[in-house]
């Protein structure tokens, strides 16, 4: 077998059906199904159950899948590692919470584009869990999360000490006032399932006794934080990213538990992939001014 054999079983095993593999190919069907042909006499074994609906993966196929797409992914980070100079260039991948992506992240970016401004880069967001799959699965290189992060496949950078405040609206005067009535509390209000925050939420609803209250999960930063000053509901966020709103008089902010309030958010990358200039690059201007932007951030808000 060769890896031209296996990138084709490969795209059709992503498409389901070998039309759909050849078009994504740029291909013709019958040079796809030759390939597919030839792999399955190689090996001596269907890979495909066929259908005029399609292919599924045979148990022998599906074995095989994992390896095919990792010898892919090793000759895509061949030739970053033949192509990749000193000067920082092509695709960079990141990764972020949308708390990251919306006040942290900004600054690096641009700092980063002065610096290398021939680097593509491109931003995924989402919860913590959904980043971290997506870095495992090399479909980016590495990813603002929180942490801690413990995984054997994965290399952890602290970047952002954060602390986590309770956000209200403004008629909500102190935690007690939740605790004397849980109705003023609204809904829980969080970012979807796989968010650090949520599991925050939930240690903190425990410790004061809080339960039973109904969640409202929302996509982005600012739509949390209209929610809550319109009195819909709290939420957990840091202190920086709510500084504005809180001095504006939309939201209040409640101090909470020490075991609780505090949080970091880790830089992770793959241990076994090539890094590449501009993925070093953009590590070091991260690290170097994470720092100096926190401190001024959290002055700024407090």
């Amino acid at each position: 077998m060769n890896s031209i054999e296996l990138g084709v079983f490969a795209a059709v095993a992503k498409a389901g059906s070998i039309g759909r593999a050849a078009e994504r190919l740029n291909t013709v069907q019958s040079n796809v199904t030759q390939r597919v042909r030839a792999l399955e006499e190689r090996l001596g074994v269907p890979l495909f159950h066929r259908s005029k609906r399609g292919v599924t993966l045979t148990t022998a196929g599906a074995r095989l899948l994992p390896y095919a797409t990792r010898i892919a992914e090793l000759l895509d980070e061949a030739r970053l590692v033949t192509r990749d100079g000193a000067v920082p260039g092509g695709e960079l991948r990141i990764g972020a919470m949308e708390t990251v992506a919306a006040f942290r992240l900004p600054p690096i970016l641009g700092a980063y584009a002065a610096l290398y401004p021939d680097v593509e880069v491109t931003l995924d967001t989402g919860p913590t869990e959904h980043l971290i799959e997506r870095v495992l699965r090399r479909h980016i290189d590495g990813a603002f999360v929180a942490g801690p992060v413990a995984h054997a496949d994965l290399e952890a950078t602290e970047v952002f000490d954060e602390e986590l405040v309770l956000v209200t609206s403004p008629r909500v005067a102190s935690v007690d006032d939740l605790r004397r009535d849980s109705r003023r509390a609204g809904k829980i209000i969080a970012f979807r399932a796989g968010c650090s925050y949520r599991q925050r939420t939930e240690e903190f609803l425990a410790r004061e006794g809080l339960l039973g209250l109904s969640r409202m999960e929302i996509g982005t930063l600012d739509g949390m934080i209209g929610c809550v000053a319109a009195g819909v509901g709290f939420a957990i966020l840091p202190r920086a990213v709510v500084g504005d709103a809180s001095t504006a008089g939309r939201v209040r902010l409640h101090a909470l538990p020490a075991e609780i309030a505090r949080t970091t958010t880790v830089f992770v990358q793959r241990r076994d992939t090539f890094v590449t200039a501009a993925l070093r690059c953009f590590l070091h201007c991260a690290t170097g001014r994470g720092s100096a932007a926190l401190d001024g951030d959290l002055v700024g808000a407090a």
